[in-house]
């Protein structure tokens, strides 16, 4: 069934429209729109933890795997790129794809190519979103690693994608550095997230 039910005045039971891109269109510019399940979620703009931790990582990340300094190499990783997956439009915090898989960026404002790798910055408003919702849309579509980075708690958390469910590989937290999949190859300073140095 394709629409939402709900319970209206004295009872009346109330149909309510799966969410389009419409409605993400409508929105004002200062928020961040998704569609998860049909339904339509909207969120602040990031709080200043929440965009150090985000800008950083992805400062962290280009280098060695996106440039290929000092690492590796072979990954595009995009901030917030619009994702369309099946029905759901999600923007994740970060997202990365290997470069066999997508050589190079489609010239479109959306991706229908499911990314290898995303990361969700956790928020107070978003938390739930993210673990609730969003994770198993990344599961069904086989986004292989999933990264949730909570500033406050000063926390990094690892997931892969083992069958049709997430497995839990590390909790990193505080200030150490770490090596994490699928980012093994190089060092991440978790202290740098956090806004400390």
């Amino acid at each position: 069934m394709d629409m939402e039910t709900g319970v209206g005045e004295h009872g009346a039971v109330m149909e309510h429209k799966p969410a389009t891109y419409s409605d993400l269109e409508a929105l004002p510019d200062n928020v961040v729109g998704e569609i998860v399940g049909g339904v339509l979620h909207v969120s602040p703009r990031p709080a200043g933890p929440h965009a150090v931790a985000a800008s950083r990582l992805g400062i962290e990340l280009g280098g060695p795997f996106d440039r290929g300094r000092n690492g590796p190499g072979g990954w595009f990783i995009l901030d917030e790129p619009e994702l369309h997956l099946g029905e759901d439009v999600l923007v994740p915090d970060l997202a990365g794809w290997r470069r066999e898989r997508m050589p190079s960026p489609p010239r479109t404002a959306a991706y229908t190519l499911a990314p290898d790798w995303v990361c969700e910055v956790l928020s107070p408003s978003t938390k739930a979103l993210d673990r609730k919702e969003k994770l198993p849309v990344y599961a069904r579509e086989g986004v292989r690693h999933v990264w949730f980075v909570d500033p406050e708690a000063r926390t990094l958390e690892v997931f892969r994608l083992e069958g049709a469910k997430y497995s839990l590989l590390a909790m990193h937290s505080d200030s150490t550095f770490i090596r994490a999949e699928p980012f093994e190859a190089a060092e991440l300073e978790l202290a740098y997230l956090w806004g400390e140095t």
